[in-house]
């Protein structure tokens, strides 16, 4: 089928490294830190520095994995192309499929929060107004040319990053001028208080690492944009190398200056600790500033949903002889899959009608299921990096240039933290719920597959 596409099949590489490596910190980076850092602080203390640290290694070891196998075979579409080569074609399936419903539903999720996030200002318009215009006009931008979106998710991360520096440069400033706050002094000796570093013990921080686990979801998507990048054997390596090492300054550094600022146990669980920073500098409107941060970190989730499910769904419809198939893989004149795009923003625009029809709490198991299954994903994405050595080495054949350092060591240590956050996922029922839920789609759509594929031999032998 390769060998059909003609030379207008192919998607453009017009993405530039500051795209690439804004696109994975926008999408890492979001709603998460700048309204859920109060609750993690609150879930392991001062410890929650080391939770994030480790996890971020751990997602740094996944990268280069990920790097290595994208930089063996740039012909790929994404990272869905090497599950399929060295795991299986239903393993493949069902990771690509869950792949693009767990982006839909982040889509979903954020369209809402867009709504919400809107009526700070404008309490009287519909909440499923602003989403829905925000989506509409985010298709627009996709359609136009890659370029037009890695541009739009470029300022939307800068807005996210030069938000997260000003907490991190005034904080320090409060740190070193040992400013007074109404719970005592900003000072590094903050984080020594009420209970010590280690304040809620071994189980608060063993229990903190499913949350700053997801805290990284996204960090993969790079794996998304190899077949549309420019000069991809500089870009790649570079955004690879670069991409983990910024997430874990952005996320450490507002934590270490948040819990200096306050006591960890003065944080507020419930609201920003941004706010909290931000209106002790003496800035009134901070409220405002965060909420309009939180606003575009909506749209810059919603904008990487988009690109991400318009070229998995492409990527796996491309090849397939139904109808469907050959719609959704078809490329515009802007060499961008705008079908694709079309179906999967309309299939997120459903948003607003579930929010009418469903209890919040279905559309929350949805979305903590699909989150869920970016455990699955990251481990079959390190399988798929150990089959691939074992059959190059099998081969005699040379590993790509840009090598995962001290494989298969570090694949093992990946995969074993992987199990070490499924395994805590036990300990609590919501989360027990999700692990349960994301285990039984797996294994609905691999038998799905299985069936499909048996039905497809025997109608071959048929004829």
């Amino acid at each position: 089928m390769a060998e059909n596409q003609t030379d207008q099949q192919e998607l453009s590489r017009s993405l530039k490294s500051r795209h690439v490596q804004l696109i994975a910190l926008g999408g890492t980076i979001g709603t998460g830190l700048f309204l859920g850092a109060g609750q993690s602080i609150h879930l392991a203390g001062p410890a929650i520095i080391l939770v994030y640290m480790l996890t971020g290694l751990m997602c740094f070891w996944l990268m280069r994995a990920l790097g290595e196998l994208l930089m063996s075979d740039l012909s790929q579409h994404s990272f869905i192309d090497f599950i399929d080569r060295y795991i299986g074609k239903r393993t493949g399936f069902v990771v690509g499929w869950t792949y693009w419903v767990s982006w839909i539903t982040i889509a979903m999720a954020e369209i809402t929060a867009a709504g919400l996030y809107f009526q700070f200002w404008f309490p009287k318009v519909p909440q499923w107004l602003p989403g829905f215009v925000i989506l509409i006009v985010l298709l627009c931008l996709n359609l136009i040319t890659v370029e037009a979106f890695g541009e739009a998710e470029f300022w939307f991360a800068i807005i996210k990053i030069v938000a997260i520096i000003a907490l991190i440069v005034g904080g320090l400033a409060m740190i070193f001028l040992s400013i007074k706050t109404p719970v005592g002094h900003a000072s590094f000796g903050n984080l020594f208080r009420d209970g010590g570093f280690f304040a809620k013990g071994a189980k608060g921080f063993v229990l903190s690492f499913q949350m700053v686990v997801f805290a990284f979801v996204g960090i993969e998507m790079v794996g998304m944009t190899a077949s549309e990048t420019a000069n991809p054997h500089e870009v790649i390596p570079k955004a690879i190398n670069e991409i983990p090492m910024r997430v874990i300054l952005f996320y450490v550094g507002s934590l270490l200056v948040i819990m200096s600022i306050y006591p960890w146990s003065y944080v507020s669980p419930s609201s920003s600790p941004f706010v909290q920073v931000f209106q002790n500098v003496g800035i009134k409107a901070a409220a405002g500033i965060i909420n309009f941060v939180v606003l575009t970190a909506a749209a810059s989730a919603c904008n990487s949903s988009l690109f991400t499910t318009g070229r998995m769904l492409y990527s796996l419809t491309y090849g397939g002889k139904s109808r469907f198939s050959k719609r959704m893989s078809k490329l515009s004149s802007h060499q961008v899959p705008a079908n694709a795009l079309r179906f999967s923003t309309l299939i997120i625009a459903i948003a607003v009608v579930l929010n009418f029809l469903f209890p919040a709490g279905v559309f929350t198991f949805i979305s903590s299921v699909a989150t869920t299954c970016f455990i699955l994903i990251w481990g079959l994405i390190i399988v798929a990096h150990l089959r691939y050595r074992q059959s190059m080495k099998t081969q005699h054949l040379p590993l790509a240039d840009f090598k995962m350092p001290f494989a298969p060591l570090t694949d093992y240590l990946v995969l074993i933290f992987l199990g070490f956050v499924a395994i805590v996922m036990l300990f609590k029922t919501e989360t027990l719920i999700a692990l349960i839920g994301a285990v039984a789609w797996f294994i609905f759509l691999f038998v799905a597959k299985s069936i499909s594929m048996k039905a497809e031999s025997e109608m071959a032998q048929h004829d």
